[in-house]
């Protein structure tokens, strides 16, 4: 398994990150301990949650995935040989069920939910500790262009975000911070305000898959430059670029058949980009949902890509991927499909 280092710091993680939004939800702890089993016997030793998880969120499933996450690392006895990393929740509607709807990242509730994660994990510090997306209105889950609103100013002045932080690391309770859903701007004023002390933001967490390289127009040249790598997050766009969803119906189970009204990755154009990079990969006598992986894998701004599995067999071709160099041929021709079909599914 491939390492790479955590931005600045002296954490290693493994290139292949295990997800674990489904933990709690489609997958039982048993069926949770038997991945998270697979993966770490295959080398990966980091693991991302989330206050919010199991996915899609709601108050029953909420905190499932951190208490398997946590359940499993004490059980096995493994807390000193993996990385931890978890998110605290931003504001929305739909979240109201946590931590009684006030979710700004001011030190109080950074702190609250540190708190929470810590103990639904039963572990006394998180390495890795995230905002899950900004407070501030931009262009992420899927908004391609940014519109000014000069009236939204009801947000945690970022200083504040790096002071509640700071104060966690000083307390022994996390290890490193990152940022999610974040862009160019939000990076570059948490670094400016972080400097090079403990809180200097350490990763950041997008979506990047053949089907939305918009990380590569304003966030990678950063990544690279300031050493905030990413954290690569649905690198196989929801499961479509498995190719399991091209003809007939979902499958029975599959993530779109569980929650159909996740259609992101599903629009004409995206379907027909994913039809050819599924065609492309046949040709080469290559997995689609290993081509997929291994790209994201092959990209110099990613520190490490996040898997999601539910299955031993998904899983252990999911991390097949980390062996896997693409030929210049391959990489040639993925991205004469991404000149014409750029970004479908952002």
């Amino acid at each position: 398994m491939h390492m790479n280092t955590l931005g600045r710091t002296d954490i290693r993680v493994s290139r292949i990150c295990l997800g674990t939004m489904t933990f709690g939800a489609q997958n039982d702890q048993d069926s949770s301990f038997r991945l998270m089993d697979i993966a770490f016997e295959r080398g990966v030793n980091f693991f991302d949650s989330a206050e919010m998880y199991s996915f899609p969120a709601s108050a029953e499933t909420q905190g499932k995935s951190e208490e398997i996450l946590g359940a499993w690392i004490n059980a096995r006895g493994l807390r000193d040989k993996v990385v931890i990393a978890t998110k605290v929740t931003g504001p929305g509607g739909r979240f109201e069920h946590i931590r009684g709807g006030d979710l700004k990242f001011t030190r109080a509730q950074v702190a609250e939910a540190v708190d929470l994660s810590l103990k639904r994990m039963g572990t006394d510090v998180i390495d890795l500790y995230q905002t899950h997306w900004p407070e501030r209105g931009a262009n992420y889950f899927g908004k391609r262009g940014y519109s000014h609103d000069p009236a939204d100013t009801d947000w945690t002045p970022i200083a504040e975000v790096v002071a509640a932080m700071e104060e966690q690391v000083q307390a022994g309770k996390i290890r490193a911070f990152g940022v999610s859903n974040e862009t160019p701007w939000g990076v570059m004023e948490h670094l400016r305000l972080g400097g090079e002390g403990s809180t200097r933001v350490a990763a950041i967490q997008n979506p990047y898959n053949l089907l939305n390289r918009t990380f590569e127009v304003g966030l990678a040249e950063m990544a690279i430059r300031e050493d905030v790598g990413l954290f690569a997050y649905s690198p196989l766009g929801f499961g479509a670029l498995t190719g399991k969803y091209l003809d007939g119906p979902a499958p029975k189970g599959s993530r779109l058949d569980l929650f159909p009204d996740f259609t992101r990755h599903f629009k004409p154009r995206g379907i027909e980009a994913t039809r050819r990079y599924v065609d492309l990969a046949k040709q080469h006598g290559m997995d689609p949902t290993i081509m997929a992986l291994a790209f994201v894998n092959s990209r110099p701004f990613l520190t490490s890509n996040i898997i999601g599995a539910t299955t031993e067999e998904q899983i252990n071709i999911n991390i097949d991927s980390d062996d896997v160099t693409l030929s210049d041929e391959v990489l040639a021709a993925i991205d004469e499909i991404h000149e014409d079909l750029p970004n479908p599914a952002p």
